[in-house]
């Protein structure tokens, strides 16, 4: 006997036919061979969307604790009528919201972190026989105010959650059979991976690969939780995300990622001295604003140029920031360039690999795909190019690495 924690996406849970006749089977089926189940559950498909919806109609840019009131309601829809659903099959079950588990989390609104998790309800009904079912994406801070994790925070649940129980594994339920060494609607050649590394998998989660949580991975490396990737509509075993092995170093380039949801900013004539950029960059993380690629150039006459990407959604709020910091500065101004992409190849065995960069640049550059900015780690090598070219650029660089064919990469 396991335990196991499960967790589906909204397309998983899309209808009453998918929740009744999907799900709900394939629990019971998990329950058969003897397992103990926690389910997560995301809201059902779209509705998360039609609730940010109602609330721009309000306001233009919805945030904060109201926002966070609304857009939590999804789930609680989604973990009911799977409850209701296991019931009727004669699966005793029952459905929890975030702050009646309780799931505690800081208080940053939309883009709550969780801390920890009180798992004494959770357990007590697993020894009684049940199913317990939690909605994904949301928590509570420590004044009682409703919190949610950001967009994809239901796989961070579930794993926190799996991580919380010492549970044997964490299984993420999608509409896709696993991790691909490329967006398959983007590139046709791309493979399935069977397995891939934590760090790997990382990379990819916050270089735009969408199949998994970038916080949701973290926590599985941190807590050793085996991590399934698996599509609900198939018996096939999907990906394992786990710790790395040696073989895993044959395969230089595991997979290319593309992420078109950041912004450029780029802020000219900066006085070039210490301490200038640290008053920019405090003025973001207060706000809990990720910064990810930094650019300075070098300039003339004690100026310079600093670029950075944000998330497109973050910008207003960024520009909002730094705009009274470059006043008191002396700073010329700031631009926005929201019409670029990242493209970038992850794999555990670029540490002990030279060469890759100038493939990849090669590439890129025979196909006259221009990089504004650059930016590596031991395991990948990202670039910001013009986003008309970024299905051009995977494309490219996963022929350039022979990933079509499982055994040949490099």
């Amino acid at each position: 006997m396991a335990l196991v924690v499960q967790k589906y996406g909204g397309t998983s849970v899309a209808d009453i036919d998918k929740i009744k006749n999907t799900v709900a089977k394939r629990i019971i089926g998990s329950r058969k061979k003897g397992d103990d189940l926690v389910v997560v559950l995301s809201a059902m498909a779209g509705v998360t969307d039609q609730l940010v919806d109602l609330a721009k109609k309000v306001i233009p840019a919805p945030e904060g604790r109201e926002y966070d009131v609304l857009v939590s309601t999804g789930e609680q829809v989604s973990i009911a009528l799977l409850a209701m659903s296991l019931e009727a099959l004669g699966q005793k079950a029952r459905s929890y919201l975030g702050h009646q588990v309780k799931i505690n989390t800081d208080a940053s609104f939309s883009r709550a972190r969780i801390l920890c998790i009180d798992t004494k309800a959770i357990k007590a009904d697993l020894e009684k026989g049940r199913v317990v079912i939690v909605a994904g994406f949301q928590g509570v801070d420590e004044e009682g105010n409703i919190t949610t994790l950001g967009r994809g925070g239901s796989d961070t649940t579930a794993v926190a959650i799996a991580a919380s129980l010492c549970a044997d594994r964490c299984e993420i339920y999608t509409d896709v059979e696993g991790v691909f060494s490329a967006d398959p609607g983007v590139c046709s050649k791309s493979r399935k991976l069977n397995r891939i590394a934590y760090d790997e998998m990382l990379e990819m989660a916050s270089l735009g690969a969408k199949v998994l949580h970038s916080r949701s991975v973290e926590l599985a490396k941190k807590y050793h939780i085996p991590l399934y990737v698996r599509s609900t509509f198939s018996d096939n075993l999907g990906t394992l995300v786990t710790e790395e092995s040696k073989d895993m170093e044959s395969n230089v380039v595991s997979g290319v990622t593309y992420n078109k949801s950041e912004a450029k900013i780029t802020i000219r004539g900066v006085p070039d001295k210490p301490g200038v950029a640290a008053k920019i960059f405090s003025a973001l993380s207060g706000a809990n604003i990720v910064v990810d690629m930094i650019l300075q150039n070098v300039g003339e006459k004690n100026l310079t140029d600093l670029t950075f990407t944000v998330l497109k959604n973050d910008c207003k709020q960024a520009l909002k920031l730094i705009n009274p910091v470059i006043k008191k500065l002396g700073a010329k101004d700031a631009t926005v360039d929201q019409d670029i992409s990242k493209v970038s190849i992850v794999g555990v065995g670029m540490r002990s690999n030279a060469g890759i960069a100038s493939r990849m640049f090669t590439a890129l550059a025979k196909e006259g795909i221009n990089m504004m900015m650059i930016s590596t780690s031991e395991i990948k090598i990202s670039c910001v190019i013009s986003s008309k070219y970024t299905e051009l650029a995977v494309r490219v660089l996963h022929d350039t690495f022979n990933l079509s064919e499982e055994g040949t990469p490099e």
